[in-house]
């Protein structure tokens, strides 16, 4: 029997009130192939007397300041992206804060939807009560244009296995972007799928690989993975976050996502210690096609293991010396059941228990329905499933059924804590909600 899921009265929904800024070219928008009217915006600017110019970048501020970190830094940094136009013009420094702030627009990344989330417990544990676990949970942020980036909640698992999500602050901030340097053995593998060179090879080299570095003194509420590649530039979507211990006792938090450019997908791998500094690197190899890739918590027999759905439709097993290189997946579970019959995924990394690998699946049924289902996979051999529930654990209740995609719950990684099975998840892709199940029930429902 399935065991019942209590689901918490919280929800969390998108804000269209956080914003980020972004530079803006007229001409440039994206949705059509123009020129850009920068030169004829910027002489209308110099044409403006020095009142008008005060009196614009006045409004500009009151109007503005207080939604955004450091604004004036940001129209500074703009105003120098058109130096190259201004033919020697020297301009006062109101009149190049307003420059910058013309060339300027903010983007609501929340201002669609919010969903899809994974939660990990936080690296810095001090000051928590007794029993309590403080947790980082991701979120999958999508703004105009179904663009998606990942964000971050803080928030408290209790002794009791209750979970809060803090509200989130209200300032939204990119990180500064910075390269690293590309494993070759990866760039070859990229190489060979993109089958060529000349451009295919300065895109892998000069656009896969990043990392970002926020402010200290920014809140992780705040923080806000943007598309920084051409190969994400229409989104960045469903983190799957796993905390990782290595066999020496290292920590490291693993993200696999998807990198949208709004034709192809590609899978990347987000690596950070303190959730302040990540790297972003491609995933490649037949077992990383398509979308979901899951990290298990630790190296399997030496080797790192994941969850993959290459096929599209069922899950399997990868093993690699290198977790951003998947050459052959094992089948593990296929679709049998009227609610999976579409295709079947995970929905996060395995969750270690004394009894084996707990995974959380995504089904997808008649009217394209998603639910969360549960399979037991054997510690030593995760190939083999030892547990399954046959009806899913999480399915859209009458009032999920609504939302920017309708019918759907989804989730991209759960913990356990206090005895408690957590399970943050989409609803309709628009919303969040949290549900808890006592673990040893799902275990006992999984025949241990």
């Amino acid at each position: 029997m399935t065991p019942a899921v209590r689901r918490s009265s919280q929800r969390l929904r998108a804000d269209p009130s956080r914003v980020i800024t972004q530079l803006f070219v007229p001409g440039h928008e994206g949705f059509d192939h123009q020129e850009s009217r920068a030169s004829p915006v910027l002489e209308r600017l110099l044409a403006l007397d020095d009142d008008e110019v005060r009196r614009s970048f006045d409004d500009v501020v009151e109007r503005f300041d207080g939604r955004h970190r450091h604004l004036e830094e940001t129209f500074g940094r703009h105003a120098d992206e058109l130096a190259d136009r201004l033919d020697h013009h020297e301009l006062s420094p109101t009149r190049r804060l307003l420059l910058g702030a013309t060339f300027t627009n903010e983007y609501a990344i929340e201002g669609a939807a919010l969903c899809n989330p994974s939660v990990v417990a936080d690296p810095d544990q001090s000051g928590v009560p007794a029993g309590s676990l403080r947790v980082v949970m991701s979120v999958r942020a999508i703004g105009e244009g179904h663009r998606s980036s990942i964000g971050f909640r803080a928030g408290m698992i209790d002794a009791a296995g209750e979970i809060t999500i803090d509200v989130a602050l209200p300032f939204a901030t990119t990180g500064q972007i910075a390269a690293v340097p590309f494993e070759a053995a990866v760039f070859r593998g990229e190489f060979h799928r993109l089958h060529g060179g000349g451009e295919d090879v300065d895109f892998v080299l000069g656009e896969r690989t990043y990392g970002v570095r926020f402010p200290a003194d920014t809140s992780l509420s705040e923080r806000v993975l943007w598309p920084a590649m051409g190969a994400e530039c229409q989104g960045m979507e469903d983190a799957r976050f796993v905390h990782f211990v290595e066999d020496d006792g290292a920590v490291s938090y693993y993200a696999t996502y998807t990198a949208y450019d709004g034709v192809d997908i590609s899978q990347q791998l987000l690596e950070t210690t303190d959730f302040i500094t990540f790297t972003s690197s491609p995933i490649v190899g037949p077992a990383a096609a398509n979308k979901g890739l899951a990290l298990f918590p630790r190296r399997i027999g030496g080797r790192f293991a994941a969850l993959s759905r290459s096929d599209r439709e069922t899950n399997t097993v990868t093993f690699s010396d290198n977790p951003r290189r998947w050459e052959r997946s094992i089948p593990c579970q296929v679709p049998t059941r009227p609610w999976e019959l579409l295709q079947l995924g995970n929905c996060g990394s395995p969750i270690e228990t004394d009894a084996g690998w707990l995974v959380l699946t995504h089904g997808v049924g008649p009217m394209r329905t998603y639910s969360i289902g549960a399979i037991l996979l054997e510690l030593d051999d995760p190939t083999r499933i030892i547990g399954q529930l046959a009806e899913p654990l999480l399915s859209p209740s009458p009032d999920e059924q609504d939302g920017y995609v309708p019918n759907v719950v989804y989730s991209c990684g759960a913990l356990v804590h206090a005895g408690t099975l957590v399970v943050p998840y989409g609803i309709g892709d628009a919303a969040i909600g949290m549900a808890t199940v006592p673990l040893p029930d799902l275990l006992s429902a999984l025949g241990c």
